[in-house]
């Protein structure tokens, strides 16, 4: 006989603690022991697997008579081993060690697959978390090691699948027969179910259009998203920025996106950093759209990834200007800009009713690299507006000498944030009179914000120990 290793050199999976397998049971005749709550629950999960459930126990819980299916029989007597004869599975709800064992062994004598809930000692298999679009199912298990965690993990999932999934599937197998018929096996077929499988996505239920399978062999119509990536924590992201990175094929990002984002992106999607940053060599507007342009026409879905907010100093007017003068499907997945961000790191209300009645987002340099000349300084010198400039680390004196000159004093309350959001994140508080030499401590090439006015005077006090800086 040959023996083969059980350490190959080069493995093509890794070791699994569990083997994840789904029983159909519609049907088939499942035993459960016990009528309390955990067996309660697991008896539902049974019923709307199509399992027929026999249960038994002398009293049941309140969950359990209010359970309607007719595939639920109710035995109020002690379970006995011959009760375990040809079912698909046996479960029991059992605290006892030694009855716990004489369900083990009368499970084993005639070959059911058995479970006692919550005791993984004396489980030949384990219930999951689950996620629910059936026909699609998503199952969970930390082997027993840490169900919240499992739980935890479920939650996440559940977040990226539309409930509309559900529909897409049941459209799926009412397809799939025509389609094996009636389109040719390789890029044909291949390309119908991709396209059924990018709408599903679309957080939509099917119409009666999804059903054509008379579809070009060719590659789908292009489209741009622009998604924006928040100040760099990913779990600030929207679910339809998941969404979107997950369905990308192509993702443009700024070098401000943070790797941790970044990891919520299909694992297929080819990313490239097109990142524009001062001081730093970077691609120019017209090379990024000629390459959003470019890919697009190739049918792929690119995700333009921006940091912040796309509609906030993020150049997307331009970028949507050009694709919708080439035909380019194109839409927008917001982001939470800097201005905000830094409002909630440190707890400021920007809008502070007893401060401030009107915030404002103000660019901090033009195309030349210096203070626009258009800005309304007498405006922006109102401290009862709080200000935000944006990209300000170069200007920032220039921004400060000009609200001195409208009248703002110098001791109006200033924050400059570096970086913010991530791990060489910088904040400084203190007076605009302040600031001009203090930001001289924030690198040239630090992502900056400049943020102005009386709302911000009401944190003043509190030490920067208490904001993590």
């Amino acid at each position: 006989m040959q023996t083969v290793s059980s350490q190959p050199s080069n493995k093509r999976i890794a070791e699994l603690a569990v083997l994840p397998v789904f029983f159909d049971l519609r049907g088939k005749r499942v035993v459960v022991i016990g009528g309390g709550e955990p067996a309660a629950w697991k008896i539902e999960l049974l019923a709307a697997a199509g399992a027929q459930v026999d249960v038994y126990a002398e009293e049941v819980c309140e969950e359990l008579s209010a359970l309607a299916p007719t595939s639920i029989i109710l035995h109020p007597r002690p379970w006995t081993p011959d009760d375990l004869e040809g079912a698909a599975l046996a479960i029991a709800d059992i605290e006892d060690d030694a009855e716990a064992h004489a369900f083990v062994a009368a499970a084993k004598a005639v070959a059911v697959p058995y479970n006692v809930i919550d005791r993984p000692e004396f489980c030949q298999f384990q219930f999951g978390a689950i996620v629910n679009r059936s026909p699609v199912v998503v199952g969970i298990s930390t082997a027993g090691a840490a169900p919240i965690l499992g739980q935890a993990v479920r939650r996440r999932i559940e977040t990226l699948l539309p409930q509309t999934l559900s529909q897409w599937a049941q459209l799926a197998a009412k397809l799939r027969e025509t389609v094996m018929d009636r389109l040719a096996a390789g890029p044909q077929r291949r390309a119908f179910w991709e396209r059924l499988a990018d709408r599903a996505f679309e957080s939509r239920a099917p119409g009666a259009s999804d059903e054509n399978i008379d579809l070009p062999a060719g590659p789908a119509p292009g489209r741009v998203t622009l998604v924006g990536a928040g100040p760099g924590d990913a779990e600030l992201l929207t679910i339809k920025a998941v969404r979107a990175l997950q369905s990308a094929d192509v993702i443009l990002f700024d070098d401000l996106v943070s790797s941790e984002v970044l990891e919520l992106a299909r694992r297929e999607a080819k990313r490239m950093l097109v990142g524009k940053r001062a001081q730093r060599e970077s691609c120019a507007q017209d090379e990024i759209n000629a390459m959003m342009l470019s890919l697009a026409r190739q049918g792929k879905h690119v995700v333009r990834l921006k940091s912040g907010d796309p509609m906030i100093f993020g150049r997307a007017g331009e970028e949507i200007e050009m694709l919708e003068r080439h035909g380019i499907a194109v839409s927008v997945v917001p982001g939470i800009s800097a201005g905000l961000a830094l409002a909630s790191r440190l707890g400021v209300s920007l809008t502070h009713r007893d401060h401030a009645q009107s915030v404002r987002f103000v660019t901090g340099h033009s195309r030349k690299g210096v203070l626009p000349d258009t800005l309304n300084w007498a405006a922006l010198a109102d401290t009862a507006t709080t200000s935000v400039y944006y990209m300000s680390r170069r200007t920032l004196p220039g921004i400060v000498a000009e609200l001195s000159a409208r009248g703002m004093s110098l001791e109006t309350p200033a924050i400059i944030a570096g970086s913010l959001g991530r791990p060489d994140e910088q904040i400084w508080r203190g007076t605009i009179g302040e600031a001009v030499s203090a930001v001289e401590a924030f690198p040239l090439s630090a992502p900056t914000i400049f943020a102005v006015g009386d709302a911000l005077k009401i944190r003043e006090a509190m030490p920067l120990a208490a904001t993590g800086s």
